[in-house]
């Protein structure tokens, strides 16, 4: 059990968004892209983590193609006044080509998806509901006038966007509020500072940093994708974690362990301490989505909710993303980074 010193602070999402915990959780790899999985201790996460006072819970449509929607759907049924529940569409699979994305904004597919994901989670209405990527094909402000027609509705509470630019998210903003912006956002991953960050401090928009952790990687956990991973694990695809660059990145991790060391706190404390500091660095609500499938893992996570970084900490830290070798994505033209 935990004892209110252990339950994370709450944080409003957004001008005008719900009230959730300061960090979140991301639901994906408990049953998609990240190796086998054990149900039974994925579920009971689930409620480890509201316990310790994590609201926020994220999934999309296409994890498992919609197999992940599934999975987390009786957890959320169970506490659905307490949970704030997040879930996105855009990126079409193809079932004959696992690795390839397609992407859809359009307003046919946007009502087939939500449609889709409220079956499948079983619910009335969906409390954050993403486009998942850009269709550079579909004006934004015609997306996100269909999306605001959810919620006129009743079907959906608020919307968020995901891998937009600082210029797309004002677009979109213009036609209906924009609760979150979800993007990665790490030690590793920081191009979201030049412009994206700034319009969601402008507007009132909160940001909710997905792969805080760099999926795994700056928590040491792994330092070779290939050779320590298996082979259904989607980090196998990633440059960064892979051959000369996997090693070359895993020694920018040298800082993150010794601040680590010295507050007897561990690696992936650390990172997420710096993504949470953001919110004061930059004036605007900051929830990152670490994703586990461990209660060991959440319970670490959220006590790094706990820890301020020093000045000279954030010194140390500074320089790594400029350093780090290889792209976030082998294809990163559905980035927003490719826009910018």
């Amino acid at each position: 059990m935990s004892t209110d010193k252990d339950r994370i602070e709450q944080v409003a999402l957004g001008a005008e968004g719900p009230e959730a915990g300061v960090q979140g959780l991301g639901c994906m790899g408990m049953s998609f892209a990240y190796g086998p999985t054990d149900e039974s201790e994925a579920r009971a996460t689930l409620e480890r983590a509201l316990e310790l006072g994590v609201t926020l819970y994220d999934t999309a449509d296409m994890y498992g193609s919609g197999e992940n929607e599934k999975f987390i759907a009786p957890f959320i049924r169970a506490h659905r006044e307490q949970v704030v529940l997040a879930t996105k569409f855009g990126i079409v699979l193809d079932p004959e080509n696992p690795s390839h994305r397609g992407i859809r904004n359009d307003r046919a597919y946007l009502r087939d998806c939500v449609e889709g994901s409220l079956r499948r989670l079983g619910v009335d209405v969906i409390d954050l509901y993403y486009m998942h990527r850009r269709d550079v094909n579909v004006p934004i402000e015609e997306t996100v006038g269909a999306m605001a027609e959810l919620v006129q509705e009743g079907k959906v509470k608020h919307l968020g966007l995901s891998e937009v630019t600082g210029e797309e998210l004002r677009a979109a903003h213009a036609v209906h509020p924009i609760t979150a912006l979800q993007s990665e956002w790490s030690i590793f991953s920081r191009d979201v500072e030049r412009t994206a960050v700034p319009a969601a401090a402008e507007l009132g928009t909160a940001f909710v940093p997905y792969s805080p952790l760099g999926r795994g990687f700056l928590t040491g956990s792994f330092t070779n994708a290939t050779s320590e991973l298996t082979a259904d694990d989607f980090r196998r695809t990633m440059p960064r974690f892979t051959g000369d660059n996997a090693a070359a990145n895993t020694a920018l991790l040298e800082p993150v362990r010794s601040i680590a060391d010295a507050r007897g706190a561990t690696l992936g404390q650390i990172a997420l301490a710096w993504v949470q500091q953001r919110a004061q660095m930059h004036g605007l609500p900051v929830v990152p989505i670490p994703g586990t499938r461990k209660r060991s893992r959440v319970e670490e996570n959220t006590a790094a909710t706990r820890i301020t970084l020093t000045d000279e900490e954030l010194a140390l830290l500074e320089p790594i993303a400029d350093k780090v070798a290889g792209a976030r994505y082998p294809d990163m033209s559905l980035s927003s980074a490719s826009r910018e």
